[in-house]
């Protein structure tokens, strides 16, 4: 599973890593962060004042509009909304862009306010899928190995995720400008070769690979 964050369209990175996701040898499920369509819920949560359970959910269909841009492209991409969807779509050998709203309008576990981001979302999918291993791609760089608590008082991780990864026992990592090559390793993993982990990071059995608000 692997979220990708909305910052990487404003980054200029956003086509290189489609073709990268894209061209995945591996069952891959794409969360789309929400990018400038939630910071336009910010600034109008500002500007008119309503409260952070209406931007939470303003903020998740902004990631709506993120994942049809996304779905738009390249072919093999597909957005979905359910478990099944996304089964269907690995079936199918498509790359399901997940539209979050269905499972989370009303899932209690994630708390409506900004303390969850498309980071939490994708934590709570890869749960919701049978723990699997969850990849954040991020704009900014990643110190090489750094902890998830690092991570999170440094903000590039929001708090949701971390209490998601603990709870459900997720393997996860972190990537940042710079470490396309680590993506590329673990969408297109060379036969009989395991894909390279940071240290410290829980590993999985492999499954589906699944993006700020």
């Amino acid at each position: 599973m692997i979220k990708l964050g909305g910052s990487l369209i404003e980054s200029g990175r956003l086509a290189s890593i489609v073709k990268i996701v894209a061209s995945a040898s591996v069952p891959v499920v794409v969360v789309p962060g929400g990018g400038s369509f939630a910071d336009a819920v910010r600034v109008a949560q500002a500007d008119l004042g309503f409260s952070d359970a209406v931007a939470h959910r303003l903020a998740i269909l902004a990631t709506h509009q993120t994942a049809f841009m996304l779905a738009g492209l390249d072919e093999r991409f597909l957005p979905v909304e359910s478990l099944a969807g996304i089964g269907r779509a690995l079936a199918d050998e498509r790359i399901p862009v997940w539209l979050p709203w269905k499972l989370s309008e009303h899932d209690t576990t994630i708390p409506a306010d900004w303390t969850v981001t498309s980071d939490g979302l994708a934590a709570r999918l890869a749960e919701r899928l049978g723990r699997a291993p969850v990849v954040l791609l991020k704009s900014c760089t990643v110190p090489q190995g750094a902890t998830l608590d690092r991570l999170a008082r440094a903000q590039t991780v929001d708090p949701t995720f971390v209490a998601i990864v603990a709870r459900a026992r997720l393997s996860w990592r972190v990537l940042g400008a710079g470490d396309e090559g680590d993506l590329v390793r673990l969408l297109k993993p060379e036969p009989g070769r395991a894909s390279p982990r940071k240290p410290g990071r829980r590993r999985a059995p492999p499954r589906a690979i699944a993006r700020r608000k």
